[in-house]
């Protein structure tokens, strides 16, 4: 295809006139089968480049643990870029659109900077962080040739039993909203079609935050999703409210996030009262893409069109005439064209329904200047001494004090115990979405650790470690540490019903509290934890969420080079009870906006 000139940006914004004139002078000349293509995302395990070539697809993914071996920056390029060079050997060679689920930085790759989870930006409450950290995001998932990044996740979080809580700035609309908007402008950039700029993804649209547990449903031939089986509890279930609670408060984040010109939004696994939103035509094309104005495409989640019918082709058939315009197929693409094709051809989906698809995909990747054929990458960027500082600084930021005995902090001690496995391991302060879907613990990827942030910040101390609190019984120190994890999860294998903290946590911080004058509880968590009579027995408890790698962060707030200015994103429940009855109403442990200064 002959370059098109850099005619679609006017100073910082997107000119999206020029842009559809470029996807029109493509669409004109695309067969059927090619448009099909062109609304298909398939995953990068599932088709080659040579197939990329052959049909002209649109969009190649790696979800969840879709990564090279071994999981290199300069691989990641490298598979990045044979996906990308498939595609220009097209009939048409129309650019291709790689995604990946960067969602607290380039996720997938050993080596990148993992900065906080949304729930701990959300702690920070400050928007100018946030769109630095997704700047960041953005830069090094560009530098591995992966123009769209699979974020933010603007869903307005209200039961913390949801496996995806961290994923969600908190539960108060007006925040998700604020700091969603931060995120498109960090990941999109002033020109999005910079090099080192990605296309953001407004998801899970709409309400997935909202959902009641025990309403997740799992489709009997859906194979793949069978294959969990039944831990799915909230995740994927059911909004039930009425329209007014879906607009002050789930709509809400989608508004902002549009108006700080998001070009993606991903359609949700969950239903509203019943209906599934891959197929709801109302919400879709009604509300999202004409009430507010929505120029960009939306895209299915993984298989999530499979879920609408036995039939194969009734999904397609169902989501296409939705609005749904890209499909995350990710694995049977050939038999996806064949549908769109076929449905064209019966009179089941309307030619003008498919363009109107094409074009809009097409319109994002002019805007993102794939047309002007600059995709020379470098992985330079990825993992930088800057970018890690700046995840530092969103650690510290993102803690908060909850409570705090005055004389604790800050550590001064020339003596302290540390207790906790979350104390010394870089794959439980990242949680689930780094390297593989679920994450995973130990030294899964480079970074520092509370202990190691904690000796290097105090040279001059003895700091000694036991992760299971179990010290000699002669020790004692003025000061102790328990670090206390949730095990790393993500989705719906995370959904949890009982939120008290473990029982052999609880039994580390015990240990620990019998050899210290004073105890700190750090509590790494995706969500808020019951800590029961546990707060009683400690002289300071901080929230550190789900920090990612630069654990000196934490570090930083406990020995006072950095103040602690987090507030909580979210109510923190005081009991079970609370937890079972997540709306309320009921008085929390600690409320939103509560933070102690030190």
């Amino acid at each position: 295809m002959t370059t098109q000139p850099r005619t679609h940006l006017v100073g910082d914004v997107v000119d999206l006139e020029a842009s559809q004139a470029i996807a029109r002078t493509v669409l004109d000349t695309m067969t059927l089968p090619e448009k099909a293509a062109q609304m298909t995302q398939v995953d990068k395990g599932a088709a080659t480049p040579d197939q990329v070539a052959e049909h002209g697809i649109g969009s190649v993914l790696s979800g969840g643990g879709g990564n090279p071996s071994p999981n290199t920056p300069a691989n990641w390029a490298g598979m990045v870029g044979d996906f990308l060079d498939g595609a220009k050997r097209s009939r048409l060679g129309i650019p291709l659109l790689y995604g990946t689920d960067a969602v607290h930085g380039h996720s997938n790759v050993v080596g990148a900077t993992m900065f906080p989870h949304n729930v701990g930006l959300g702690a920070t409450g400050n928007e100018d962080l946030v769109e630095r950290v997704y700047r960041a995001t953005a830069v090094e998932t560009a530098a591995t040739g992966a123009r769209w990044a699979f974020a933010p996740t603007v869903a307005v979080s209200i039961d913390p039993r949801w496996g995806r809580s961290y994923e969600s700035f908190g539960d108060d609309p007006e925040l998700v909203g604020r700091l969603g908007a931060a995120a498109v402008r960090g990941l999109q950039g002033s020109r999005p079609d910079a090099p080192d700029s990605v296309l953001a993804c407004l998801k899970h649209y709409v309400g997935d935050g909202g959902t009641e547990w025990g309403t997740a449903s799992r489709a009997e031939w859906t194979d793949w999703w069978n294959g969990w089986g039944t831990q799915w509890h909230i995740d994927q279930g059911d909004l039930r409210a009425d329209e007014m609670t879906l607009r002050r408060t789930h709509l809400r984040p989608y508004v902002a996030g549009v108006e700080a010109g998001a070009l993606s939004v991903m359609a949700s696994y969950s239903s509203w009262n019943g209906d599934k939103l891959h197929a709801h035509r109302r919400l879709i094309t009604d509300v999202l893409k004409d009430e507010l104005g929505f120029s960009g495409f939306v895209v299915s989640d993984w298989m999530g069109i499979d879920q609408l019918d036995p039939d194969p082709y009734r999904c397609v058939v169902m989501a296409v005439n939705a609005g749904i315009d890209m499909v995350m197929v990710p694995f049977e693409f050939e038999r996806f064209i064949r549908n769109v094709v076929t449905g064209v051809e019966t009179g089941d989906i309307a030619p003008s329904r498919v363009d109107d698809a094409v074009r809009r995909i097409l319109s994002v990747k002019a805007a993102l200047g794939l047309f002007d054929g600059t995709d020379e990458v470098s992985t330079d960027a990825i993992g930088t001494s800057a970018h890690r500082a700046l995840a530092r600084e969103a650690v510290a930021a993102s803690a908060v004090l909850l409570e705090h005995r005055a004389g604790t902090l800050p550590l001064t001690a020339d003596h302290i115990l540390v207790a906790g496995q979350g104390a010394d391991d870089i794959g439980l302060q990242c949680g689930g979405w780094t390297i593989e879907w679920q994450g995973g613990s130990g030294p899964i990827t480079p970074g520092t650790t509370i202990l190691q942030a904690l000796r290097d910040a105090r040279p001059g101390s003895r700091v000694e470690f036991a992760s299971d609190g179990a010290f000699a019984p002669a020790t004692s120190a003025p000061v102790g540490v328990a670090v206390v994890a949730e095990r790393p999860y993500a989705e719906g294998l995370g959904d949890r019903g009982d939120l008290r903290l473990a029982a052999d946590q609880v039994a580390v911080v015990e240990r620990l509290r019998s050899h210290v004058d004073r105890l700190v509880l750090v509590v790494i968590s995706g969500r808020p934890l019951v800590l029961g009579d546990l707060v009683d027995r400690c002289d300071a408890i901080v929230a550190a969420w789900l920090p990612g790698t630069e654990g000196a962060g934490i570090a930083d707030v406990l020995t006072g080079s950095r103040p602690f200015t987090g507030t909580l994103p979210r109510r923190w429940p005081a009991s079970a009870a609370q937890v079972d009855a997540p709306a309320g109403p009921w008085t929390p442990a600690w409320d939103r906006g509560h933070g102690v200064a030190v």
